[in-house]
């Protein structure tokens, strides 16, 4: 490879880092979003720790991604083989754990989906409408994916206010607002005039689900983008690294 190849090939490296070290800090803060907001779906699954452990899994992987383009970068400018060499084997081991991951999930998605089914059957018989954290989510997440229970309207059923109650109360979250007269409340039990409530008919899961269909497409997008990105890295990082001379740390900057 001539020189003007590997100059090129040494800052397009650099580029492709720079990009990856500001993709960690997209990822780092998506993590803590998830884990901080009280608006996520994360505040309902509280005591899923695989959730916590997922948020945290991410926050690592933001920081390592940082690192390790901060590292790229450095190898790239200054052409250090070591630092290279390293990075392209953290690249390798990032796609090779991705792909686990996803297989993993994939296979696990039924065992996730009950797990799920009764942390949110514990969320609604808990439920006291005294707009607790995880009740807000809980009511945030019917109101705008316009569902009501994880399966059906019928997960509410085991709510101890709305069966001890005299009245013919349902939460308000639930409300279908197309069919519903006078004020719509966005939290807590609303007295129904009938036993046929006015509420969505359909469920959470499936509201999810119906979203992940309609998003596959982005969803799949981003994730081989990722993978090609790293690939193009590990390419990179390769040739750059076969093509350099005995390293010279006489060119890494002394502080």
């Amino acid at each position: 490879m001539g020189k003007g190849c590997t100059t090129a090939t040494k800052y397009f490296l650099f580029l492709f880092n720079l990009i990856f070290f500001l993709s960690g800090v997209v990822i780092m803060g998506f993590g803590l979003w998830l884990l901080l907001d009280n608006q996520s779906f994360l505040v309902v699954l509280n005591n899923f720790q695989a959730v916590k452990i997922g948020c945290f899994i991410l926050i690592g992987v933001g920081a390592f991604s940082m690192v390790l383009g901060f590292l790229g970068c450095l190898g790239a400018i200054y052409e250090i083989r070591c630092l290279l060499g390293l990075y392209f084997t953290c690249l390798l081991l990032i796609l090779l754990a991705q792909i686990a991951a996803g297989v993993l999930i994939y296979y696990q998605k039924d065992v996730l989906n009950e797990e799920m089914s009764k942390i949110v059957a514990k969320v609604l018989d808990n439920y006291r409408g005294g707009n607790s954290t995880t009740e807000q989510a809980w009511d945030f997440i019917q109101r705008n994916m316009e569902c009501c229970g994880w399966t059906s309207h019928q997960d509410w059923n085991g709510n101890m206010v709305i069966v001890n109650s005299s009245q013919l109360l349902f939460p308000c979250s639930c409300q279908n607002v197309s069919i519903s007269s006078g004020n719509v409340s966005d939290s807590g039990f609303c007295e129904a005039a009938t036993p046929d409530w006015p509420i969505y008919d359909v469920g959470c899961a499936a509201s999810v689900e119906s979203w992940l269909l309609t998003n596959i497409g982005v969803v799949l997008g981003i994730c081989l983008g990722v993978a090609l990105i790293e690939l193009l890295g590990m390419i990179l990082s390769i040739c750059l690294c076969r093509n350099l001379g005995k390293e010279d740390y006489t060119k890494v900057p002394k502080y």
